[in-house]
């Protein structure tokens, strides 16, 4: 799908549930979200969610909407839909099933927009990194047919930082994203959705060596013309680790938060649509700890702070440019022009 530039609208900050798992229940990341003025959530996968009936996922849609959230997106939060990319039918098929299961709980939440990341290429059977990734185009093609009967707004695939797990690289991005054109039939019908992608902004490739051969920011531009929605995240100088944005965090991290922002509404009219959400995804203290749990939601608190501080502060910028740009009428109106 190549983008024709929807001219962006809108920038809203969401929270991935993620970190919440087997630790807090999800009426208390919807009173947390409450509190801290986040109205976005993006559901992510666990183990019980391809099994479940559909009655308890519209139980989580109301009980979300009750608190004021929306599900607007649902995606993975492991690599468990990754035997699409497998040369072993038994674990494509089990792969297809569980991503139909996906579409079909992201229908039922109301959400616009389910993914994962397309999975890895095994280490010893890279020689076969070509026909997985053919592989995978084309179950995705499948899969944006049964979406689009679904109502859904499109599929997405995350950049990873390996060449391992495609895309990683800005001429991966453009050959995936290039290979699945227009979702359109031939008399003008969408009979398919979008495949986008939800970036990421902590993503970037190291070789072997651990040398940056594409940094985070060029990965995150080079895939804007194709992004619906990508996750907050911090790392360090060789994407190694991912953590969050408290004071401590963002002295230590490599992601400028404001940096970012610019980037985004500097290349305004090079994204597909025109509203965006970015995701707070956060790993989460250690699990299962007493000294730890309890932690998080400080966590979450302090990076979303972070994230509304920096927004503001360009909405600040914006607004002082405009002013600073605006005629200047008292010469005129002083010389009694």
């Amino acid at each position: 799908m190549k983008s024709k530039g929807a001219w962006l609208q809108s920038l809203e900050l969401g929270i991935k549930s993620d970190p919440i798992l087997y630790r807090y229940s999800y009426q208390w990341l919807f009173a947390l979200m409450r509190e801290l003025g986040v109205e976005q959530l993006q559901l992510g996968s666990f183990f019980e969610l391809y099994h479940l009936e559909d009655s308890w996922f519209r139980d989580l849609r109301r009980s979300a909407e009750s608190f004021g959230v929306q599900v607007r997106s649902c995606f993975t939060a492991h690599r468990e839909l990754g035997g699409l990319l497998c040369e072993d039918s038994r674990l494509q098929q089990v792969a297809l099933q569980n991503y139909r299961r996906l579409i079909e709980v992201a229908s039922l939440l109301g959400a616009a927009y389910c993914g994962s990341n397309p999975g890895a290429v095994l280490r010893d059977r890279m020689q076969h990194k070509p026909q997985a990734i053919a592989r995978y185009i084309d179950a995705m093609r499948e899969l944006r047919v049964y979406a689009a009967g679904l109502g859904l707004l499109g599929l997405t695939v995350e950049p990873m930082s390996s060449l391992a797990e495609p895309p990683a690289t800005a001429q991966e991005i453009n050959s995936l994203m290039g290979a699945f054109g227009d979702p359109v039939d031939c008399d003008g019908t969408a009979s398919a959705v979008p495949v986008y992608l939800c970036g990421d902004i902590s993503h970037g490739y190291a070789d072997a060596q651990g040398h940056v051969i594409e940094s985070n920011l060029q990965l995150f531009e080079t895939g804007i013309p194709y992004m619906c929605e990508f996750h907050f995240k911090n790392t360090d100088q060789r994407f190694a680790s991912t953590f969050g944005f408290s004071a401590e965090e963002q002295r230590r991290g490599i992601v400028d938060l404001e940096q970012v922002i610019a980037l985004i509404w500097r290349n305004r009219n090079r994204w597909p649509v025109a509203s965006v959400i970015g995701y707070l995804e956060l790993p989460g203290p250690k699990l299962g700890r007493d000294y730890s749990d309890g932690t998080l939601g400080r966590a979450l608190s302090d990076s979303v702070c972070a994230i509304q501080s920096a927004m503001k502060a360009r909405a600040v910028a914006v607004a002082g440019s405009l002013t600073a740009g605006a005629p200047r009428r008292y010469s005129s109106e002083r010389s009694g022009s």
